[in-house]
């Protein structure tokens, strides 16, 4: 597996990819339907974003999106296809991450998290540190978690 920077001609890919791993939760189509237009990537957001993809024999597993505003930045986007979970994919991309906002000057990032994902970004050593109204569900909150990075 190698992690290299996401491409902007990759934008549909990637949202398809995002979709399946959300999907992945068991949310039934409405949800999904509601949830579309926030999971879509173009070529401009790719543009915006830090953005890099998992990828395997040509395949993408999965990706990562980082916005960085020094001193903080926000993990917009994390997703591994499904059939990859559990294989290492989403703790390489999420090392990547760190390791980027460290090399941007970040000294923090924060993360909607899917309440299915928290235990993962738990486990990659952030905290809950309150909640956050969903962008596509109304009345749905959303951990808001982040991540202090070391100083470089």
């Amino acid at each position: 597996m190698v992690i290299r920077p996401a491409r902007p001609e990759e934008a549909g890919l990637l949202t398809g990819l995002a979709l399946r791993s959300k999907a992945h939760w068991g949310y039934d189509e409405a949800f999904m339907a509601a949830c579309r237009e926030e999971l879509a990537l173009d070529e401009a957001a790719l543009g915006r974003l830090d953005a890099a993809v998992a990828e395997e024999d040509g395949r993408l597993l999965g990706f990562v999106a980082l916005a960085a505003e020094p001193p903080g930045g926000s993990l917009d986007m994390l997703f591994v296809e499904p059939e990859e979970i559990g294989r290492g994919v989403g703790r390489a991309l999420f090392d990547h991450v760190r390791a980027r906002a460290v090399a941007l000057g970040l000294r923090r990032f924060t993360i909607d998290a899917d309440p299915n994902a928290e235990p993962f970004y738990r486990a990659m050593g952030a905290t809950r540190i309150g909640s956050i109204p969903s962008g596509s569900i109304p009345g749905r909150e959303l951990p808001l978690m982040e991540l202090v990075l070391p100083s470089s």
